[in-house]
């Protein structure tokens, strides 16, 4: 336990401290440095072991008894006592502030995916797995989740000893997340077209083309939606042409419905095998156990739903093609889109990057 709790600290420690450039892998390489795998390995089957025998639990039940903490006091003497408390606080300092940070972290995919979520049909919600999921204001949970860690537990703890700023100590937002959605949906965009040019740097054009259309042009609304309809349909298809995508609903999701037509007589994958197989990043559909968000068959919920995301989008933007009007609601319809898009994009090639590559899962050995 004493093992494990100070690996866990170290590497909060070194990830929040801010004059260590390195990147987050090497801090957290030299935290096990003294450790060989054989020794970690060992370490953690005996930690798994503690904990299912629930001994943690029972010793933070004797710790909140004022008589044990007089024993303690009285079996270790009041310097060393106070010594343990104190350690102990700026240990949970330290933890308590990349809690802080990696909530706050959380916030652009939080908006991201709300604003992917927008435009989704009664039709979509309901071919998603649990359409209850979908109602959770993900932002609002990542707001009052702040808000909880400032009051009841930063507001509690030594932070002087942290690498806190006084950003980290300061609440988000008194009044509401409004502003705070505008604030970070400026980081999806940028996010948005970073992944973009990574994927294909040629394709980040379309993005700025369609917000110039926008400002300029007077036909600038059917301009920008077909941007951004080729955007989306040759960032996937050149990622993953038809007969990859064929070759990947065979192999992952021959029995799921809807992923496969006929074209001419031939067969061809759907939009939403498209969006499908980029969202996994062609990679592999992982088995996964049945709870009361995923049935456990088919394509798992959240790649479902970021896949419904970009189909969503896709369909309005379809519409919007066709609108001539110049109004400011379409502008205002087009502006939403385009903020659901970049959402999507932005959640389907950082969930594609990872399910394309799943990590090896550490192999402990038999009891």
């Amino acid at each position: 336990m004493v093992l494990v709790t100070e690996a866990i600290v170290s590497v909060c420690r070194a990830l929040t401290d801010s004059s260590d450039t390195r990147p987050w892998q090497e801090k957290i390489e030299d935290c096990f440095a003294d450790f060989d795998e054989e020794k970690l390995e060992e370490t953690l089957k005996a930690f798994v072991e503690v904990c299912e025998a629930d001994k943690p639990e029972n010793w933070a039940e004797k710790f909140k008894n004022a008589n044990y903490k007089n024993f303690v006091e009285r079996l270790l003497g009041a310097a060393q006592y106070r010594l343990l408390v104190n350690a102990v606080m700026e240990d949970c300092a330290v933890v308590a502030l990349a809690i802080r940070r990696g909530v706050r972290a959380l916030m652009p995919f939080a908006v991201a995916w709300s604003d992917a979520l927008s435009l989704m049909s009664k039709e979509q919600l309901k071919a998603a797995k649990r359409i209850d999921a979908l109602a959770i204001n993900a932002v609002q949970i990542i707001v009052s989740l702040d808000g909880f860690l400032g009051e009841k537990l930063l507001s509690a703890l030594p932070m002087e000893v942290t690498a806190a700023t006084s950003s980290d100590l300061t609440a988000w937002t008194p009044d509401g997340a409004d502003d705070l959605v505008l604030q970070f949906r400026t980081l999806v965009t940028d996010a948005s077209a970073k992944r973009v040019e990574r994927a294909n740097s040629t394709l980040v054009r379309k993005i700025r083309g369609a917000r110039d259309a926008l400002k300029y042009s007077e036909d600038g609304i059917s301009q920008a939606a077909n941007s951004l309809i080729e955007l989306l349909d040759r960032i996937m298809r050149e990622a993953f042409p038809p007969d990859s995508v064929l070759s990947w609903v065979d192999g992952n999701l021959p029995d799921e419905p809807d992923l496969t037509y006929l074209k001419d007589g031939q067969r061809a994958p759907t939009k939403r095998a498209e969006a499908l197989c980029f969202v996994h990043g062609g990679g592999p559909v992982m088995p996964r156990d049945a709870n009361k968000y995923d049935t456990g068959e088919g394509p798992s919920f959240l790649h479902d739903v970021v896949a419904l995301g970009l189909i969503s989008a896709r369909n309005k933007l379809q519409k919007l093609k066709h609108a001539d009007g110049g109004t400011p609601e379409e502008r205002e319809q087009l502006m939403a889109v385009l903020s659901a898009l970049e959402g999507a994009l932005m959640l389907g090639l950082t969930i594609g990057g990872l399910s394309a590559e799943p990590p090896t899962p550490l192999e402990l050995p038999a009891a």
